[in-house]
């Protein structure tokens, strides 16, 4: 079994960074991330049962340049594209042609549970065959090589797809995929156990835990778990006054009960052997939301996994961190691609 490759990037990458990025007209310009850019468009796609669930297109790359190729994005639980406007954009002026999509009931795209704050979810299943055929009409459209991209359960579930021989990517982005809770002394067949319980004397879609004394408000210490970039953070908090659809807080114990089956699934060596493309993970030991040394174990496990890891500098959401951290991020994301998935002749 081939080692993980480590990368550690040095700060003098950063400026490395914004030079490839930002020396086309716009680089004096500020990024908007609290409008829908220009060159990109919002629309739905129906899953194979008619449910309509949102995407967001930048579907001519910037310049006069041929596509580099075609970039899939995924966000995680609770979340929504528009936190993610930064980094899609900034795929898209290196020359990809980038789409992302909200998950079934989340962002908005409906609830699946009795109310419109807490996330449900009857079987992980459900998430797979959606992106499984999202994929097929996606890849028929865009030019490759296609990468496929996710975030926390974002990453989980794009992992778990190719792991299910739903869909085969050229290479794969994961950015703190949810791959295990944070550790615990408890046995993880214990806290499934529980969870099943939870799910099953009452209603599942109720929530798991509390979110905060007025629904869909989200806690005061809510930051610390997510970022150090408190504009950033104050981006998402923007969006979800400006589009009130988005907002979503507790996991349902159905979702945490089907999380936790999903999570040993995947987490089965004989499993992630099986998952032989190019895996990117972007993760932070200082994570209070998944697990890092679940991460470690997939990176150990993947034939062709690799790790760039970042350590107290760096809260969950890496791409949505203070720009010496996501910097990196975005360099070491390049790097990865640019060896892995040439652009087509």
């Amino acid at each position: 079994m081939p080692r993980a490759t480590v990368y550690r990037l040095p700060k003098s990458n950063q400026r490395e960074r914004r030079a490839i990025i930002h020396q086309d007209q716009t680089a004096s310009v500020p990024f908007d991330r609290r409008a829908i850019p220009a060159a990109a468009s919002e629309s739905r796609w129906e899953a194979a049962d008619g449910h309509a669930i949102r995407r967001i297109d930048w579907a001519v790359p910037a310049g006069d340049a041929p596509p580099r190729g075609s970039i899939l994005f995924l966000p995680g639980r609770g979340d929504h594209y528009e936190k993610y406007l930064e980094t899609l954009d900034e795929w898209h002026r290196d020359g990809w042609r980038v789409t992302a999509s909200d998950w079934r009931g989340q962002g908005e795209s409906g609830r699946l549970g009795k109310d419109a704050v807490t996330g449900h979810i009857s079987d992980f299943a459900i998430w797979t065959r959606d992106l499984a055929h999202l994929w097929a009409q996606w890849i028929a459209e865009t030019p490759g090589p296609h990468i496929l991209a996710g975030h926390s359960m974002g990453g989980h579930l794009v992992l778990r797809t190719v792991a299910e021989g739903r869909i085969k990517p050229d290479a794969m982005v994961l950015s703190a995929p949810m791959l295990g809770f944070p550790d615990s002394i408890v046995p993880q067949g214990v806290t499934h156990a529980a969870a099943r319980l939870m799910a099953a004397v009452g209603d599942p879609a109720r929530p798991a835990w509390k979110w905060s004394e007025k629904p869909g408000e989200p806690p005061a210490a809510r930051i610390a778990l997510l970022t150090h970039d408190e504009e950033r953070y104050a981006d998402e908090l923007w969006w979800r006054e400006q589009r009130p659809d988005l907002v979503m807080g507790p996991g349902s114990w159905g979702w945490v009960e089907r999380a936790l089956a999903s999570i040993r699934w995947l987490s089965r060596p004989d499993i992630l052997a099986k998952i032989d493309i190019p895996v990117l993970i972007v993760a932070t030991s200082n994570d209070r939301l998944v697990s890092w040394k679940a991460v470690g174990h997939a990176v150990r496990h993947l034939p062709k996994g690799e790790l760039t890891a970042f350590g107290d500098e760096a809260h969950h959401e890496i791409l949505r961190e203070c720009d010496a951290v996501r910097d990196r991020a975005m360099m070491a994301i390049a790097r990865f691609l640019d060896r892995v998935a040439p652009a087509e002749a």
